[in-house]
């Protein structure tokens, strides 16, 4: 499935492990981690969930042939069972975002509850330069995160983040070295397994409940409307150069995660 799976002291550890594929995310990666989560959420021993990549790579978001060879037609997909379980999770959720990160690997930080980023790691969104549009929520907590001005320049100009760019602006707690980052998530995480769980869980649940409906629906919106462009032929035509390499410098750094044509 390419999601390595542990629980080790009441830590529940996913991790991309597709790092020939940079990590991007297939139909399959993303039904194995909804059923992780949701195990997660009902599992009384597991009291926090670390998400991490591989050194260098964070995740290079969706797999574009993966999505290509099975669009999505509706709602009932893996990808929004994904969504879907991280949004209703009451657990704290903590990134260690080892490099780079693309797409759906930027726009799941804004879900997470703590998140460390290496230093010289890159953040990109670059949806609508492939013919697409932001998911994942990422259209209204974006903005209520970083404001409107400089969330257009990341969703519509597909503008990079730097690391420090990412510290800046509230989008992480913490720049680290690379060999530092997983250490300082399991040791937030060892912290937290350690206060009572029902505290923990109930104060997730008050800083997430108000936005949590707004959240939901702007993910089907945006869903919706993803699903609809990858059948446009001008996002068609961005996704075929894209994996013919045309574009001399394709969006954020991305390379094709499967040469499908």
């Amino acid at each position: 499935m390419a999601i390595d799976t542990t629980i080790q002291d009441g830590v529940l550890s996913l991790r991309f492990a597709r790092p020939e594929k940079k990590n991007a995310i297939t139909a399959a990666m993303y039904a194995s981690l909804a059923a992780a989560l949701r195990a997660a959420a009902s599992d009384e021993s597991v009291r926090a969930i670390v998400i991490a990549g591989s050194p260098g790579v964070f995740t290079a978001g969706n797999d574009l042939g993966d999505f290509l060879e099975n669009p999505p037609a509706d709602l009932d997909q893996p990808v929004v069972h994904f969504m879907d379980a991280f949004v209703d999770l009451d657990k704290p959720v903590i990134a260690a975002v080892t490099g780079h990160a693309v797409g759906i690997g930027v726009t799941l930080l804004l879900h997470c509850d703590l998140a460390y980023l290496a230093e010289g790691a890159i953040l990109t969104m670059p949806f609508v330069a492939l013919g697409l549009v932001p998911e994942f929520g990422s259209t209204t907590l974006l903005p209520q995160r970083i404001g409107h001005a400089r969330a257009a320049e990341r969703l519509l100009l597909g503008e990079p983040i730097s690391a420090a760019d990412a510290l800046g602006c509230g989008l992480v707690n913490a720049v680290l070295p690379p060999a530092e980052v997983v250490p300082r998530a399991m040791q937030a995480a060892a912290r937290l397994r350690a206060l009572p769980a029902d505290a923990v869980q109930t104060a997730k649940r008050l800083l997430r409940e108000p936005q949590r409906e707004t959240t939901r629906r702007a993910i089907r919106a945006e869903f919706e409307v993803f699903v609809e462009r990858l059948r446009s032929p001008d996002t068609r035509a961005a996704l075929r150069a894209f994996f013919e390499r045309r574009a001399t410098h394709p969006p954020g750094g991305l390379q094709p995660s499967a040469d499908r044509r």
